[in-house]
């Protein structure tokens, strides 16, 4: 293993301004509803940049990781990668972020650096630079529905989210979705940020009476609406988009067979690739680093991705990258990953909280 990558938090000290070093925008949460993301993405990034800079770096050059908060306004993270691209202080970004953070740092961004994003998003127009590595809203919520179905046969829905627009197009994808199962919509709620008391949503559904709810909240909203709805004594089945190993156990665990999550990796898969991941993941962080989940292997992929990139196209610039990006490969914890029109098709798994763990009961 390389030495530890230096994870910078200012990045304009002269002392780091080094032109032997590539430095990345690392645009994770670290405060706010998603904070609860920020210590396995930030590891999972380390551990990244550390197996690029073992076998040479990019172009010859060590990378070094700038964090930046990914959890405030929209405006304020895409000003200050905005800022850091300018300035020359970064010259590519990675992230695990809101789709509406995403959104405001592709505008600032307009193209002057390659972007990859990891997390599953609500898909439509792709542009220049900005890459994709999670699940669009059409392909990722699919085959839980299917599976719920099927097995629970779940036929009245109830869509709960919160109010920007990774949720909004995810319900639209459900609606047309449950429509082709015969299955009804019976209720739908968009949510502000942190200010809803989860006892009454709970008891809108309760006065619904749905056989399964899709969640589209996030973070801690989430993991709020989980331990509400738990305390109630309500059952039905619960689809969650964003739903990894740290908000389960920040919920509590789950024991009733009711609580499902679908995403595009899980660290309960047990490929090669994904076992020895786990070991790189264990030898240098830990026994009691914060689990492999989505989130976090979502930026073990986009630093990896970033420097396949760069190396294909033997520059940074992007339109040099745009030229080669289509066939770009990496290989992790989800398996052979391959760019296509700026972004990757990969198989959807469907987990049920089995404890402070996921049991997988299919993938598409």
């Amino acid at each position: 293993m390389a030495d530890p990558v230096t994870v910078v938090i200012d990045p304009f000290e002269a002392h780091l301004l080094r032109a032997d070093t590539l430095r990345v925008a690392l645009v994770v949460p670290v405060s706010g509803v998603l904070g609860l993301l920020g210590p396995c993405a930030i590891n999972c990034a380390m551990l990244a940049a550390s197996q690029v800079n073992a076998t040479g770096g990019v172009l010859g050059r060590q990378v070094e990781l700038v964090l930046v908060d990914g959890g405030r306004s929209p405006g304020e993270v895409a000003r200050e990668v905005s800022g850091l691209v300018r300035a020359g202080a970064v010259q590519a970004v990675a992230g695990v972020h809101a789709s509406d953070v995403r959104m405001a740092v592709e505008r600032a961004l307009a193209g002057r650096a390659p972007f990859v994003y990891a997390p599953p998003y609500e898909g439509g127009a792709r542009n220049p630079g900005v890459y994709f590595l999670g699940e669009p809203a059409s392909l990722q919520v699919g085959p839980g529905l299917d599976w719920l179905a099927e097995h629970r046969r779940a036929r009245r829905w109830f869509l709960l989210g919160n109010d920007y627009v990774w949720p909004r197009l995810v319900h639209a994808s459900a609606r047309m979705h449950l429509r082709t199962l015969s299955a009804t919509v019976a209720g739908e709620r968009l949510v502000p940020f942190g200010s809803v008391a989860m006892d009454a949503l709970v008891e809108e559904l309760a006065a619904v009476r749905p056989d399964a709810v899709l969640l589209t909240l996030i973070g801690s909203d989430l993991v709020a609406f989980n331990r509400a709805f738990a305390a109630s004594g309500l059952r039905c089945a619960r689809l969650c988009g964003a739903l990894e190993e740290h908000g389960l156990l920040a919920v509590g665990g789950d024991t009733t067979g009711e609580l499902y999550a679908a995403m595009g990796y899980f660290g309960s898969i047990t490929t090669d690739a994904n076992l020895g991941l786990a070991e790189r993941y264990t030898g240098m962080f830990g026994p009691d680093a914060p689990s492999l989940n989505g989130h976090g292997h979502g930026c073990y992929e986009a630093v990896l991705m970033l420097a396949a990139l760069a190396g294909r196209a033997g520059a940074l610039a992007v339109p040099a990258i745009e030229a080669v990006a289509d066939g770009t490969t990496v290989t992790t914890g989800r398996g052979l990953l391959t760019l296509s029109g700026r972004n990757v098709r990969q198989r959807v798994y469907v987990g049920r909280a089995d404890g402070l763990d996921f049991s997988l009961v299919t993938s598409v």
